[in-house]
């Protein structure tokens, strides 16, 4: 096997018709060329070029072998355009990882802005469960992923690394007309008689209730097991109780219900949104470009607060109860 670096020299030798020119293109003395085209003459077991004192001439086998590297050359110069294309983010996929809430309230806006941005690269999203965002990472179908945890389920994985993007507080969900609007301060402690609408299967959402009553000393009576949040919403609406939820899961908040922040007696966990990519792999120019969005975003997510109405802040009279 001969050396590729000398294959691409001589189709300089070819090019220029002189090894001082082609020496001069490579960056090198007239000298060095001619040692390494008579180490690749040595490589390949025949002459390759015919010396005279005015220049060089190529055999038929030199000039066979320059044509290839003209080939190879051509590939190699096609190969950086490619990579500098992948550099600019001209082209290329970016593959996400991602769960359902923050699927539906900052996720949006960072695709958005990453679209207009980069519009010639296609981002692709992957949702799933957290143990198979985090199978995602390790076989390499995402390059990213949007995670979540709470301090009683941390994210310990050495072969991750995790970056925090912003808290994701968990809030109370009322009906429009409920009485607990005009307490000063809600405390977990003084629900404890009240209905309470649960995530099914076993959701996160539902061991955080779980935990928080708990914590508060009693066990929350459930009315009802819902399957998504705009369920919830729906169910809280109607007065069948009340739930609690993640902020983020409110984006899209149900004109009939409001959200109360919690006191500060026994505080409702808040869970931490976390940006996760494999330790082993090193970022591409896409990944670092929607990292910065994220973080952009969750930026704006965390300065934001929701609105006084939405957060319940605006206090009414009212002497309906909550359903019971």
């Amino acid at each position: 096997m001969f050396d590729v670096r000398r294959v691409l020299l001589l189709a300089e030798v070819a090019d220029h018709g002189s090894l001082t020119a082609a020496a001069e293109a490579a960056g090198m003395t007239t000298s060095a060329a001619s040692q390494q085209m008579s180490r690749l003459e040595s490589e390949t077991g025949q002459p390759l070029l015919e010396r005279f004192p005015r220049g060089v001439r190529l055999t038929d086998a030199g000039a066979a072998l320059a044509a290839r590297g003209r080939a190879i050359r051509r590939e190699l110069r096609a190969a950086e355009a490619d990579l500098d294309s992948f550099a600019r983010l001209d082209r290329g996929t970016l593959r996400l990882g991602s769960f359902p809430t923050v699927s539906a309230s900052l996720l949006p806006l960072a695709l958005t802005r990453f679209s207009r941005k980069h519009p010639g690269t296609r981002a692709t999203v992957r949702s799933g469960v957290l143990s198979q965002l985090l199978e995602f990472l390790h076989t390499g179908e995402t390059e990213l992923a949007l995670l979540w945890d709470y301090r009683w389920n941390r994210i310990d994985d050495d072969a991750l690394v995790l970056t925090h993007l912003l808290d994701d507080p968990t809030v109370l969900v009322v009906p429009a007309n409920s009485e607990l609007l005009d307490v000063p301060e809600v405390s977990l402690t003084g629900l404890s008689r009240q209905d309470w609408i649960i995530r099914a299967d076993n959701h996160p959402v539902a061991e955080v209730l779980r935990r928080s009553c708990r914590l508060a000393g009693f066990e929350p009576h459930i009315a009802y097991e819902s399957h998504d949040y705009q369920e919830a919403q729906a169910m809280v609406a109607a007065g069948l109780g009340i739930a609690i939820a993640p902020r983020l899961a409110l984006t899209n908040r149900r004109n009939d219900v409001r959200l109360i922040p919690f006191g500060s007696d026994v505080p409702a966990p808040t869970r931490r949104i976390l940006l996760a990519q494999a330790r082993n792999r090193t970022p591409t120019p896409a990944a670092l470009a929607m990292t910065a969005i994220l973080h952009a975003v969750a930026d704006k997510f965390t300065g934001s607060a929701l609105d006084r109405n939405q957060l319940g802040s605006v206090r009414h009279s009212s002497s309906a109860r909550t359903g019971r």
